[in-house]
């Protein structure tokens, strides 16, 4: 009776079976030489119902046996204008040109020292991790057109509470000599850290400096940045780069070979090549204040 109610409690349970420990007593009767032992067993119950083997129904291949004869297998017929797609082995034949340009456009240049899709065998990939001899992890230089610059590396502290942390300022200047330049800053705790992230910086802030074929600045132009000034003039052909600091690398890097430039106020080198950046993103080529303006270029020297 108890464990009819405990299983109309507990209908929940999925599966818990109980079986008690089954308690053994002998005794030794007089005129007897072997025990007599007395068992008393309960039996294990279950809170859930078991199923019968008669419950469960099974269907699938009860009629046929495979041993007594053979199963014929019998596909559906296709349906009208079905055409069976080709196997993989009966198109033609790839050529060593097909097979080389299909594992190059997935693995890039072979080792060899040949691209078949023309691609520059020396250029190596920027993200491949190299191994240095002092187990140190490295990564490749970009090749990508752009010429980099160091103007100024610091050592920087920064006093935290138990005590000075140490780290290195660069200040880098990329620029592929046909108009394009940008300053960037990194910190690192090692040298070379805080140059390749100050020039990842840099590639991050280019901008285009407007020349015109004598390689020159199209007219005078100033800016500032903080406490920096810098004033920027146009050139004379032959006159070359008269400029110092960070605003001389500026414009090499840019591509800039006539041109006169001049540091007023703070001589802080970042500030500096900053100004020089801003003051370039001031000038406009005369045919774009010639289309703002509605008037031919002939018209902006009357």
């Amino acid at each position: 009776m108890a464990i009819t109610s405990a299983a109309a409690a507990v209908p929940a349970l999925s599966s818990l079976a109980h079986r008690a420990p089954i308690p053994s007593i002998s005794f030794l009767f007089p005129g007897s030489t072997r025990p007599f032992s007395l068992s008393r067993s309960f039996r294990s119950f279950s809170l859930t119902p078991q199923a019968k083997a008669s419950d469960i129904e099974i269907s699938f291949f009860d009629d046929l046996n495979p041993e007594d004869e053979a199963v014929a297998f019998d596909p559906p017929t296709p349906p009208e204008g079905f055409i069976p797609p080709p196997a993989f082995d009966d198109g033609p034949e790839e050529t060593e040109d097909e097979v080389a340009a299909a594992y190059e456009e997935l693995y890039g240049p072979a080792y060899s020292g040949v691209s078949v899709l023309g691609n520059d065998v020396y250029v190596m990939d920027s993200k491949v991790k190299k191994t240095s001899a002092f187990g140190k992890v490295t990564k490749e230089k970009v090749r990508d057109g752009f010429e980099e610059r160091v103007v100024q590396v610091r050592r920087v502290t920064k006093v935290v509470k138990g005590g000075k942390q140490l780290h290195f300022r660069a200040i880098v200047v990329v620029g592929d000599k046909q108009g394009q330049v940008g300053v960037g800053v990194g910190k690192a705790k090692e040298v070379i850290a805080a140059v390749q992230k100050s020039a990842v910086n840099a590639r991050r802030n280019l901008i285009t400096i407007p020349m015109t074929k004598y390689l020159t600045f199209p007219h005078r132009s100033e800016g500032d940045y903080g406490a920096a000034k810098v004033m920027l003039r146009p050139a004379a052909p032959g006159t070359g780069v008269i400029a110092g600091g960070a605003v001389r690398i500026v414009l090499e890097m840019a591509g800039v070979e006539n041109a006169l430039g001049k540091q007023i106020g703070s001589k802080n080198a970042l500030n500096n090549a900053r100004a020089t950046v801003v003051a370039v993103q001031k000038m406009k080529q005369f045919r774009e204040v010639a289309q703002e303006r509605g008037i031919p270029m002939e018209e902006l020297w009357k």
